[in-house]
């Protein structure tokens, strides 16, 4: 691939100031746990369903971390109060959250608690072994029916109904694509609960469930099957819970997952706090299960503009890519984000974009890149719309992305029908196909238009890395220094989440996953 001329000391001195601003975050945070990464732990440890007690409204890993949150044990973690329950009653994980709901169990710290985290850990190993060997299905899956070149084409379904969705999906992966995203329910990223079953009446999207993740998993693998080639699921690990949806995501194997370290605080206003700590547990479950995360850079464009706010990008995403080595995911795990979001009035704009895209490849060089369409300056002309789409799709394969996102030429009027995503498959593989080696037969000028934009746009990351290596990253965000949004440490939603481990604080995935995981 031909490749621009970037100073690797350069380089290398930004992505240092990432692992130190990453690593003091993580120190800082490694003393806190959150009610939504107990629940986690708990769904790990076999806990499902809701109370029915009460209309069925209430999860039961919700209810079980609030009676023990609310008789002060949630410190010491979850995983060994439970597993000394069912030790001491002959029940499974499940019987006793329904007993703690019912009413007729109440929670005490182990009576011997080295028995309950060795039990503890015998249970944890199970779920790992679980996840595992749907780990090892994915790579069978793959062998057996093979899977598309890249860049991926990553295609949204959002219809609200589970099922509808499936149909539309079918519909995705026999006109060309290889990701089907299943958007959430608006606002669903705000409940800090995760709803039960099969669910009909999302808007804007369909909730993420469990029962919704495995039917989707089973009808891409009944259409992969059909059409030759793995497809791939993914959905939205960010909110307030981000590591239930991690953990649901690993049980019913999901591919890729929307997993970013500060999306949720300067997108959702959540706490900083909380995001922080819920971010790495959850990462931590996705790395072992394989999943590839994407992260959100390209949201930043949509609020700042795309020319002067390029280097935010860079910035964060090395920092993301921090976040996740501690969280133990590899570079080939890592979709990090960006986007064509140049304003088309921009003399020179698709330069520059060719500028910032291969930027990313080359400081990124293992990384599954995810690429995102136009989406801020899209207008009601689509036939404008479809050349914008064009265009990046060419960037897409000049510079050798991974994960491509398909635009659609009716962004801007309404959510996509089928046939307007077949047009937009259609283009994107045209572009493919026609352009599919010429990033072997062209060269970046030396000292050209293209390669001195990249050249500012990383000594620009050197100096905002430093910066914020400087006053560290909670105070960086407050300035407002990504997406040009502000956030404050105490601020947002669910900091009443936020949990002092105590000096015995004890959860079994970590030790196994992180292991396994590297």
């Amino acid at each position: 691939m031909t490749r621009l001329n970037l100073d690797q000391g350069q380089i290398d001195r930004a992505r240092e100031s990432a692992r130190r601003i990453a690593h003091r975050v993580f120190d800082d945070m490694s003393q806190y746990t959150t009610t939504t990464v107990e629940r986690a732990t708990l769904r790990l440890m076999g806990v499902d369903g809701v109370d029915q007690a009460n209309d069925g409204q209430i999860p039961l890993p919700n209810r079980l971390v609030a009676h023990l949150q609310e008789r002060n044990l949630l410190p010491h973690g979850a995983a060994a109060v439970v597993a000394g329950a069912m030790d001491e009653h002959g029940l499974s994980a499940q019987q006793v959250a329904e007993a703690v709901a019912a009413g007729k169990l109440v929670l005490t710290a182990p009576k011997h608690d080295k028995a309950a985290r060795k039990s503890a850990e015998a249970i944890a190993a199970k779920m790992c072994d679980h996840i595992a060997a749907q780990r090892a299905l994915r790579a069978q899956q793959i062998d057996r029916v093979g899977e598309a070149r890249t860049p991926w084409l990553y295609l949204i379904v959002a219809t609200g109904n589970i099922f509808e969705d499936i149909v539309q999906a079918r519909a995705a992966a026999e006109q060309g694509a290889d990701i089907v995203a299943v958007i959430r329910s608006t606002g669903q990223s705000l409940l800090d609960y995760v709803p039960y079953g099969a669910t009909t009446e999302g808007f804007g999207g369909t909730y993420a469930t469990q029962e919704n993740f495995r039917l989707m998993r089973a009808a891409l693998d009944e259409v992969g099957a059909k059409v030759g080639r793995y497809i791939r699921l993914t959905n939205y690990c960010s909110g307030l819970c981000m590591p239930e949806i991690a953990a649901m995501g690993a049980m019913e194997r999901l591919d890729m997952m929307l997993n970013d370290s500060m999306y949720g605080i300067i997108f959702r206003d959540i706490n900083m706090k909380r995001t922080f700590i819920d971010q790495f547990f959850s990462r931590m479950v996705n790395a072992y299960a394989g999943i590839i995360i994407n992260t959100g850079e390209d949201n930043y464009l949509t609020t700042a503009d795309a020319y002067d706010a390029a280097h935010t990008v860079l910035a964060s995403q090395l920092i993301n890519e921090q976040f996740a080595f501690i969280s133990g995911l590899k570079p080939d795990q890592m979709g990090l984000g960006h986007a064509f979001e140049i304003n088309p009035d921009l003399e020179n704009g698709f330069l520059w974009e060719v500028a910032h895209a291969q930027l990313v490849r080359q400081v990124f060089p293992e990384a599954c890149l995810k690429y995102m369409p136009p989406t801020k300056h899209m207008t009601g002309n689509v036939f404008k719309g479809h050349i914008q789409d064009a265009l990046f799709n060419v960037v897409s394969t000049l510079t050798g992305q991974n994960i491509h996102l398909l635009g659609m030429m009716t962004e801007a009027i309404h959510t996509p029908f089928i046939q307007d995503r077949f047009l937009a498959i259609q283009n994107a593989k045209y572009v493919f196909g026609t352009m599919r080696d010429l990033h072997d037969e062209v060269e970046f000028r030396a000292g050209g238009r293209i390669e001195s934009r990249a050249q500012e746009v990383l000594v620009e990351t050197v100096g905002i890395l430093a910066e914020i290596e400087k006053i560290g990253l909670p105070a960086a965000i407050g300035r407002g220094t990504f997406a040009d949004i502000s956030r404050t440490m105490d601020g947002g939603k669910g900091l009443d989440g936020v949990i002092a481990k105590s000096a015995d604080y004890y959860n079994p995935f970590p030790d196994l996953m992180l292991a396994g995981a590297n």
